[in-house]
């Protein structure tokens, strides 16, 4: 019989890892609250962090957390009911907050990538990655737009992953991501929505439990361009791909209005809007729930979901971030983790 903790999985693989994030944010602050609120967490989960930086805001926090420094997933199984347990992980100068350093952006790079390679041996089973700051790795040579992509390539995935944005009473979905509009209109295509559509819809039965899901597929026009009086995208791009997976024996109806798409009423409709543009899938999610959001990436070999914002460098080290959509992505990890492991069996 395989040995199970007290969180009533396996204890092999049956934790998470939370990534460092960008140092000068708030994502370690996150992190130390996530642990102190450990009882409303469904997995546990071992920082791939600085553990001295760690101890500091903690520190700043008047919080009296027990910090443990671990060389393995399952050693920090043992200690999480007690101390946070961290993989430790040096920086090149310690971080300050609100302040940006070039020069850790290869620990914050390192961090997600060990978390990729414990995913691999089998030591934990899905990482939630605090922000990082685009533009500050950037300068130390990462050439990918943002996590997503990143952890595509470690996984050596084949297929574009897609994000989904999540809240209670509304799942989005962006066909395109980090674009200017102008950018985003022209990378529109028949086969792009129909591709991250069926990526979707297989990951809604795979991950959560979904075994008809209902997309429902927004316009990119005012008022779904109404019969081209205002842009033929509708007509030229999305209605065909909405017939193609239609053909292909799926639930998908649309093109919808935007405007009416996230009305209550509607999103009974639904399990999830496919959306044109990145701001037209997030600006709903962000509305409804602006603190309990939760990025999770679709398509991937794993599972990773984040907090559904950014480094928050403006209000670091003042101990002020609300913790309530890290604690959101954790759950979300542990019960997609329940549910593959379910459907596996």
């Amino acid at each position: 019989m395989t040995a199970e903790s007290s969180w009533g999985l396996p204890t092999t693989g049956r934790i998470v890892a939370i990534t460092m994030g960008e140092p000068s944010g708030i994502g370690g602050e996150l992190t130390i609250k996530s642990w102190l609120r450990r009882s409303d967490v469904s997995l546990p989960f071992v920082a791939i962090d600085n553990a001295e930086r760690l101890a500091i805001i903690a520190d700043n926090l008047s919080t009296d957390i027990p910090i443990k420094i671990v060389s393995s997933p399952s050693e920090a199984l043992n200690v999480f009911g007690t101390a946070l347990p961290v993989i430790d992980l040096p920086l090149a100068v310690l971080s300050q907050p609100g302040e940006l350093r070039t020069d850790n952006a290869p620990a914050v790079i390192a961090s997600i990538e060990t978390a990729v390679s414990l995913i691999q041996s089998g030591e934990i089973s899905g990482v939630v990655t605090n922000p990082i700051h685009k533009n500050n790795l950037y300068g130390a040579g990462f050439k990918y737009p943002g996590h997503t992509e990143f952890l595509a390539d470690l996984a050596g995935s084949e297929v574009e992953p897609v994000m989904m944005l999540a809240c209670d009473g509304l799942r989005t979905v962006p066909i395109t991501t980090h674009l200017s509009l102008r950018d985003a209109i022209r990378s529109l295509s028949v086969d792009r929505i129909i591709s991250q559509s069926r990526i979707t819809a297989d990951a809604l039965r795979l991950d959560f439990g979904l075994h008809a899901p209902r997309l429902a597929i927004a316009g990119l026009n005012p008022h779904a361009s109404e019969d081209g009086s205002m842009g033929n995208e509708e007509q030229s791009i999305i209605r065909p791909a909405i017939e193609a997976l239609q053909a292909a024996g799926m639930n998908v109806s649309g093109p919808y209005p935007p405007d009416t798409l996230f009305s209550a009423a509607m999103r009974t409709t639904y399990d999830v809007a496919i959306c044109m543009y990145h701001d037209q899938a997030l600006i709903p999610i962000k509305t409804l729930d602006f603190s309990g959001g939760v990025n999770v990436t679709l398509g991937l070999p794993f599972v990773r979901t984040s907090p559904d914002h950014g480094t928050a460098l403006d209000i670091a080290g003042k101990g002020t971030a609300d913790e309530t959509s890290m604690i959101a992505a954790l759950r979300m990890a542990a019960d997609i983790t329940r549910e593959r492991v379910t459907t596996a069996a």
